[in-house]
């Protein structure tokens, strides 16, 4: 399995600093191509959203170097996803409790991607980060974990009537400011020529799905090169469309 992979962050219109953090590492093994993709959009006064996102980055990053290795010699996926779970309840705590001591609420969103060549994939989520597949259409893969997201899941509201709820970033839980986090864990085998897209919130309001699929279906993204572009050309949309949040996208495209 080949992978190509790309990535664009941007502070956004507004924002003085830019809480948005993400990851993107690969590894060669005995397996075949190794791939984690990590995105994390943080949240909290005085700036300090970019430490509980830096914090979960950091975590994962330090999986991937050290334990990782030692998984994929058992090939125990299972296993994986427990340490995830782990990890992610360690940070919980850890960022709670700097947060209460600098009296400031402060969390993050975590949206994990990691493939094992054409074996595995497993997607880790808190939040409302997300995940697309591209490939014969656009797919969300993970659900958003808002009130908004709740009740369009429950059918109480419509689709278009999400889009204007002001209610769309009001999170049901996060990293670091929620007393129970509950990751949602997607499992599958991924599929040689699709896209996935991970998004922090601020990448997709002001865009469309057949926007996002003109620009990164797999036809298009014919190398690394042409994925940077467009990752870039989809930022500056929406900032040209005064979305004033953060802005982090990250592809990963097999081959």
């Amino acid at each position: 399995m080949e992978v190509l992979t790309a990535a664009c962050t941007d502070i956004g219109l507004k924002k003085e600093t830019n809480q948005d953090s993400y990851l993107l590492k690969m590894a060669e093994t005995s397996l075949g191509k190794v791939v984690l993709a990590v995105i994390c959009d943080g949240m909290g006064g005085l700036s300090q959203g970019e430490v509980a996102s830096a914090s979960v980055i950091h975590a994962f990053s330090e999986w991937f170097d050290k334990e990782l290795p030692v998984h994929l010699g058992k090939q125990d996926w299972n296993e994986i996803q427990y340490r995830w779970g782990r990890i992610i309840q360690e940070q919980n705590q850890r960022i709670a409790e700097y947060g209460r001591e600098i009296k400031i609420q402060l969390g993050t969103t975590l949206t994990a991607l990691l493939l094992i060549d054409s074996d595995f994939l497993l997607i880790g989520h808190v939040g409302d980060s997300r995940v697309y597949r591209i490939d014969q259409d656009v797919e969300v893969l993970t659900d958003d974990q808002t009130v908004v997201g709740r009740e369009l899941k429950r059918g109480r509201i419509t689709p278009e009537q999400a889009k204007r709820d002001p209610r769309r970033n009001v999170l049901l839980q996060c990293i670091g400011a929620s007393k129970l986090v509950e990751p949602e864990f997607i499992h599958g085998k991924p599929t040689q020529g699709e896209v996935y897209m991970l998004c922090s919130d601020g990448f997709r309001h002001m865009i469309t799905e057949g926007e996002i699929y003109r620009a990164l279906s797999p036809h298009v993204l014919v190398d690394e090169r042409v994925m940077a572009q467009k990752a870039s050309e989809l930022v500056e949309l929406n900032k040209q469309r005064n979305e004033t949040d953060n802005i982090t996208v990250l592809l990963v495209k097999i081959q």
